[in-house]
């Protein structure tokens, strides 16, 4: 049984601040262990559950976060970007299900810690006129493959998110946001019992593939005109208002890569 576990950064136990989760501030060393420490526990999880290989995609920023020296040794380490798929290099037929750990609600939800989707350029992003955050878009591309996401991991407000769109698959809140940059948090020990525990039951789930009907609308409302200027750079998107854009393909693989370009776009004019 071939795993995928998509590692994110700002849903670890812990993680309340920005300092967090950049390489340039001190605090990063820490949350980057604790970070090495959830993708850990997932592995053994998913060890007990039956897999038989394991690889793990760093999904965080420039994606070169997790400790390779400490990581279960069991699994194989995607490190680095630019990825084709990014968030979700690794996908493929060949995978039997996906982990997402360490993840956080979609832009603009309440009590969501460090919420955004991608970045802080996106205000909202829908798939087919449904709101999706980096979960549902991570999912629905899993989905094309027809692999299901069958554990996420993270803050109160993306396991709700991810319930809501994916049915009754294992999750673990390992914190309860108070406000974007406040939340209780489980002690890190107890966080990695219930997402080890949590892995194993979810191999055992037999839980549908998200599917997104083609042809797959992608709409972005951007923070700014200007970020919305370049995303139409991309061929064949078109402007809906000031702020938003929608482009249409034919598989979710292609929506998926127009979605990295048009956020690749607007990260070029933050000014």
């Amino acid at each position: 049984m071939n795993i995928l576990i998509s590692v994110d950064m700002e849903g670890i136990s812990g993680v309340v601040a920005m300092d967090h989760v950049r390489p340039e501030h001190k605090e990063y060393e820490r949350f980057r262990k604790l970070m090495t420490a959830e993708a850990n526990a997932a592995i053994e999880g998913a060890l007990e559950g039956g897999a038989t290989r394991i690889v793990v995609n760093d999904s965080h920023a420039g994606m070169t976060n997790l400790l390779i020296e400490d990581l279960h040794p069991a699994a194989e380490l995607i490190s680095g970007s630019p990825k084709p798929l990014e968030m979700m290099q690794g996908i493929g037929p060949d995978v039997d299900a996906v982990f997402l750990i360490g993840y956080h609600g979609a832009s603009g939800t309440e009590g969501a810690v460090l919420e955004h989707t991608w970045s802080r350029r996106v205000v909202e992003a829908y798939l087919n006129g449904r709101r999706v955050g980096e979960a549902g878009m991570n999912a629905a591309l899993a989905g094309s493959f027809g692999v299901p996401v069958v554990l996420v991991t993270g803050d109160r407000a993306v396991t709700q998110e991810a319930r809501a769109l994916l049915g009754d698959i294992e999750t673990v809140a390992v914190k309860d946001g108070i406000t974007r940059t406040a939340a209780r948090c489980l002690p890190p020990q107890t966080a990695h019992r219930l997402i080890r525990q949590a892995a194993a039951r979810a191999l055992g789930r037999t839980v549908p593939p998200l599917t997104v009907p083609a042809p797959v609308t992608l709409r972005v409302v951007f923070l700014s005109a200007l970020h919305a200027d370049m995303a139409l750079l991309v061929p064949g998107a078109r402007r809906i208002d000031g702020r938003t854009v929608e482009w249409t393909g034919d598989d979710m693989p292609t929506v998926y890569q127009v979605w990295v370009v048009m956020n690749a776009l607007a990260s070029t004019v933050d000014r």
